[in-house]
């Protein structure tokens, strides 16, 4: 008699276990619409810039929205503790790979000062642009009725792990719903990354929802506590969720999948999982634009008790033109990801991102590898 288990796992699918089926009807890739719209905002391409110091500066963030994207600003990094954050980015990215954990967690201990959030977001608003900022809960509360009030028309609230349902020693923690009415702009809230966690989030009143537990290439959450779910199975519950809380309440919720993504192909998934939009933070930090000159890190690392990411040599690949929209050289998918999109789309007949939904897709362990025998060098 078979024993029955202590508990039974599911079986979870990241990007590189999954391929897209082509649908029965194609067009033309020119005929394919990628906007995106949070709260009252519209953008031309589904994609968000990470909240990542060596990936988003407010003018990579002013450069994303001339782009047709959406840059978020880490409100809580170098640029709100530091008149001069540039001078302390040449710090880290100069600093020997054996010292750089010790010397962010030095460098992000300087306290955030108030008067350079109103700063940043000035900014960025200065040219125009959608302004997106990030804070985590513990300060979310507090500074982000200032960058609402210096001109922030989207608040992002970004942890490791977001419930709605947090428990500390505190006597009253941050209530999103209350939140959302005080601030009166689009909160998206992130990150999370199953079916009952991210229904009770969109049920208090969010705009948007951020899909990850550790896949980025920064982060080191994964293997220092072991928590995390591949993107494509993530993306799917929360994706479940968002439709359940639709029908029930006919109040749409974004669900933007964050992290784990190296090519076109990747984004692509996502979307097909059921995102209605990306975040990227590496393929971003490798644009010449981006702040950290090629090297990124996460926004775990410098925790002065248990860092959970390291900075990484990314390197410069192209300009944030080239890795959008092409033109590109590059074989492998890491350049052009809104051609590849649109080219994807017109293989699906999907006309919009909701119709991406609606493509099928099929558990495929070999799609890397099939048939690529000189490619991989065997």
């Amino acid at each position: 008699m078979g024993r029955r288990l202590f508990k039974e796992l599911e079986r979870a699918y990241g990007f590189d276990e999954v391929a897209i089926v082509p649908g029965q009807v194609t067009i033309n890739p020119d005929l394919t619409s990628t906007t995106m719209t949070i709260g009252d905002q519209t953008f031309e391409i589904p994609v968000l810039a990470s909240a990542m110091d060596g990936a988003v500066s407010p003018r990579f963030a002013t450069l994303m929205n001339q782009m047709g994207g959406l840059g978020v600003l880490n409100a809580e990094g170098l640029y709100t503790r530091y008149e001069d954050p540039y001078s302390v980015l040449e710090e880290i990215i100069s600093a020997p790979q054996a010292e750089v954990t010790h010397h962010l967690q030095q460098v992000y201990s300087e306290p955030i000062r108030e008067h350079l959030v109103g700063e940043r977001v000035h900014e960025i608003k200065k040219s125009g642009s959608v302004c997106a900022v990030s804070f985590t809960p513990q300060y979310a509360k507090r500074m982000s009725p200032v960058a609402v009030e210096a001109g922030a028309d989207i608040v992002v609230v970004q942890s490791t792990v977001t419930t709605a349902r947090h428990m500390s020693r505190s006597y009253r923690g941050l209530i999103f719903s209350e939140m959302i009415k005080t601030l009166n702009v689009p909160v998206m809230v992130g990150n999370c990354v199953t079916y009952e966690v991210a229904l009770e989030l969109m049920e208090t009143g969010i705009d948007g929802i951020l899909v990850g537990v550790g896949p980025g290439a920064a982060c080191t959450t994964r293997e220092v506590v072991g928590v995390g779910v591949p993107q494509v199975t993530a993306t799917l519950q929360c994706a479940t969720a968002r439709d359940d809380h639709f029908r029930r309440t006919g109040r749409y919720v974004n669900v933007i999948t964050d992290g784990g993504f190296r090519t076109g192909g990747d984004i692509c998934k996502a979307l097909v999982s059921g995102a209605d939009a990306v975040m990227l933070g590496t393929p971003f930090a490798q644009a010449e634009e981006a702040p950290g000159r090629g090297h990124n890190w996460g926004m775990a690392n410098p925790h002065p008790e248990l860092p959970r990411g390291t900075r990484i040599k990314v390197g410069t690949k192209g300009t944030l033109q080239q890795i959008l929209f092409g033109p590109t050289s590059a074989t492998d998918g890491t350049q052009n990801f809104i051609g590849a999109l649109r080219v994807a789309m017109g293989m699906c007949g999907a006309y919009t991102i909701r119709d991406m939904h609606r493509a099928e897709m099929v558990v495929a362990p070999s799609i890397k590898t099939e048939g690529k025998y000189f490619q991989l060098g065997l």
